[in-house]
């Protein structure tokens, strides 16, 4: 080999391992393409299985052929009445509403990078829910457009009162944010149970059954919120999650990286109270929902991708939930959150346990 030939390859031999690296990494996007789309598809069809439970379980008097027909309002009579008034729009504000609090979960543990930080634990579902309950009880004819703006601005002071007491050296210190959080929803929570002291007693039956969490009460109305809700919240989430994956490096690296991070904080912290309080406004604080899809999503797609499927766990954790309400042997009917605390309290407790264990370890 000539002394030219080797100038010529010496630069293919040391790029060699470069080469080889970026083959490596499009070779493991692909891999995890490949599995978001199959656990996507996967998701999709346990919602269609739940959905189908949900619409055709002890539905008595309605042919089973009858029952699409009739979701998709195209029949009147008894089909009409049983699956497009009543069963159409629980299953609807179930799915809608689930999704709202995956999302909203999954952003906030993505963002404080704690898996106990989620809407229902830092207290943003219950100051929407003190929102939603006061239009609830002190005027129920303007609960349909009022509701929604109440949970919204609730949960908008928790986040600004959160925030501004959780802050220490300069920067939002995760675990006081928790305390913090829960101490307000506790206000929160006494402040709902004084304006059921002072509510009549047919307003008080449906709050107190609301403030469980159910989607027994969904309407068309309720639908319509929660649909326009995540037709927003989904692809802002979407474009936040890029700031996201940034800020997980940390800020400072962050910065470099192009990321916005304080304006894409607050961002985050509002668009995922904005999503708990609409689903709240509607079904109630179903509980736990978004302390646990997170990490689902986090376990089937990873942390980078996990934001998006949140929405279609949180959906099935609902859905799934509403069926066994309403169907399950000796326990039905009783209101969806009761079983999705259930499912939530067992794992709220081994988190902190856990998280506990770390700590003095």
């Amino acid at each position: 080999m000539t002394v030219l030939d080797a100038r010529a390859t010496a630069p293919d031999t040391a790029a060699a391992p470069a080469l080889a690296a970026v083959a490596r990494l499009r070779a493991a996007r692909r891999a995890r393409n490949r599995r978001t789309a199959l656990v996507g598809a996967g998701l999709v069809a346990l919602l269609l299985a739940f959905t189908a439970a949900a619409l055709l379980i002890d539905l008595d008097g309605v042919p089973a052929g009858e029952v699409l027909p009739a979701a998709l309002g195209l029949r009147d009579g008894l089909a009409d009445y049983l699956v497009f008034q009543l069963r159409m729009p629980r299953t609807l504000a179930a799915l809608l509403a689930g999704a709202l609090f995956g999302l909203a979960g999954a952003l906030y543990q993505r963002l404080i990078r704690n898996p106990l930080a989620t809407p229902d634990i830092v207290g943003i579902s219950a100051g929407a829910s003190a929102g939603a309950a006061t239009v609830l009880l002190l005027a129920p004819a303007a609960y349909v457009v009022g509701a929604p703006v109440a949970a919204i601005a609730g949960s908008f002071v928790l986040v600004a009162a959160v925030q501004a007491l959780s802050w220490r050296g300069g920067q939002v210190d995760t675990y006081r944010l928790i305390l913090v959080g829960i101490g307000l929803s506790a206000v929160c929570v006494a402040y709902t149970n004084y304006l059921f002291t002072v509510a009549d007693a047919n307003a008080l039956a449906v709050a107190m059954r609301w403030t469980i969490g159910s989607t027994n009460a969904a309407d068309w109305d309720g639908v319509t919120t929660l649909a326009a809700g995540l037709a927003c919240c989904l692809p802002l989430a979407v474009w936040l999650n890029r700031s996201l994956t940034a800020m997980a490096l940390g800020d400072q690296l962050a910065t470099g990286l192009g990321a916005r991070v304080n304006p894409a904080r607050v961002a985050v912290l509002l668009l995922g109270a904005a999503a708990a309080a609409l689903a709240t406004s509607v079904v109630g604080p179903i509980g736990f929902v978004s302390l646990i899809s997170g990490p689902i999503a986090v376990w089937l797609v990873g942390a980078e991708r996990s934001v998006l499927l949140a929405a279609p766990v949180g959906a099935a954790i609902v859905i799934g939930a509403d069926v066994l309400a309403l169907h399950a042997p000796l326990i039905s009917p009783v209101p969806t959150g009761v079983l999705t605390a259930l499912l939530g309290a067992p794992y709220f407790v081994w988190l902190i346990l856990r998280r506990g264990q770390g700590a003095s370890s």
